[in-house]
């Protein structure tokens, strides 16, 4: 048995100077696991255009956090909330009218493929059953305080298993049963 004693650090609010350092403290507080999002704004802030590098290297970012020992749980987007502008949703989506976020709508669910095909590529290695350190992936954010398209589920699930997440997957809802519908 692994009990998970998990504290959120991200990657995307620390200059990569210090990752180390905070990764460090982390797990000197006891802690064994590290969580992190990772906002699709962050990445790709013009439709097309993917930047993963520099204080955008979250492969880095996870790869450290295993090095000095520490497991990983991956929220990959498409919605992370996190205080973050539009929730980590890129805001060039809206240039599609009619588009509906966070459901099956399809321009919304090409968007996303596109989207995984860049990032879960560079995911899938660090998975523990490829010798990583990514232990979970996380399907959205909050989805029951928001919404109950189990159809967008099962896409998003259905997206991540064909990109090569092998990982259990959760989902972070509330504690009560309207959250969880």
């Amino acid at each position: 048995p692994f009990r998970i004693l998990s504290g959120a650090m991200h990657y995307f609010r620390i200059l990569p100077d210090y990752w180390q350092d905070r990764l460090y403290k982390l797990k000197a507080c006891g802690l064994n696991t590290v969580e992190t999002y990772i906002p699709w704004n962050f990445h790709e802030p013009r439709e097309g255009e993917f930047d993963f590098s520099g204080r955008r290297d979250f492969v880095r970012f996870v790869t450290l956090a295993g090095d000095l020992g520490l497991k990983v749980i991956v929220r990959p987007s498409p919605y992370i909330c996190a205080e973050w502008e539009f929730g980590g949703l890129p805001a060039w989506l809206l240039q599609y009218e009619g588009i509906q976020l966070r459901c099956a709508d399809a321009v919304y669910m090409e968007k996303i493929k596109a989207y995984y095909k860049q990032l879960l590529v560079r995911l899938v290695d660090l998975q523990c059953t490829r010798g990583g350190p990514v232990i979970l992936m996380q399907i959205e954010n909050e989805y029951g305080s928001y919404g109950n398209d189990s159809e967008y589920l099962r896409f998003l699930e259905a997206q991540l298993r064909e990109n090569g997440v092998e990982v259990p997957l959760f989902t972070s809802d509330g504690e009560t049963p309207m959250h969880l519908t």
